[in-house]
């Protein structure tokens, strides 16, 4: 899914990593004290509490309440990882909602097709959330993030 950190900053995230797509109300979003900025707070989402999160300002860059269009909803990806428990066969499934700009289409990308970005054109932000650059073409080069990535920088007694 291709989608917009800030209006000049274009990322994409693999679908299977992830479990919806959805506007969120801003009055519906609980903040929680003592997290971090980016965190935005907690949302109900089909009956389960879903941890928000702003992915530009958690990778550096302008935070989603700062930005010019702000609105009365915030666009919002719902991030999904699977893990197997050690100790029994179970598989445990993580959420968090990661807010971002703006939507635009799903891109087909051969995961074959990414590479390491130039270390100089790399927004340091990125870097611990980066799986690679996709060269669409000459002047469309996007970001590939790793959910994975996103939901451990979360604080590790909340997810």
């Amino acid at each position: 899914m291709r989608f917009h950190l800030e209006p000049d900053t274009t990322a994409l995230l693999s679908l299977p990593q992830l479990a919806e797509v959805f506007n969120i109300p801003i009055s519906q979003i609980v903040p929680i004290a003592h997290m971090p900025a980016w965190i935005r707070g907690v949302y109900n989402w089909r009956g389960e509490i879903l941890w928000i999160a702003d992915l530009g300002h958690l990778v550096g860059l302008t935070p989603s309440y700062q930005q010019r269009h702000s609105t009365l909803t915030y666009t919002t990806v719902v991030l999904q990882a699977f893990s197997n428990n050690v100790t029994s066969t179970t598989v445990k499934q993580q959420l968090l909602g990661v807010i971002v700009n703006r939507l635009e289409d799903i891109e087909w990308c051969d995961l074959g097709q990414i590479q390491s970005p130039p270390p100089s054109t790399v927004h340091q932000g990125l870097l611990p959330f980066l799986r690679g650059y996709w060269w669409k073409t000459d002047d469309d080069v996007l970001a590939v993030l790793d959910a994975e990535a996103i939901m451990a920088a979360m604080p590790k007694q909340d997810i």
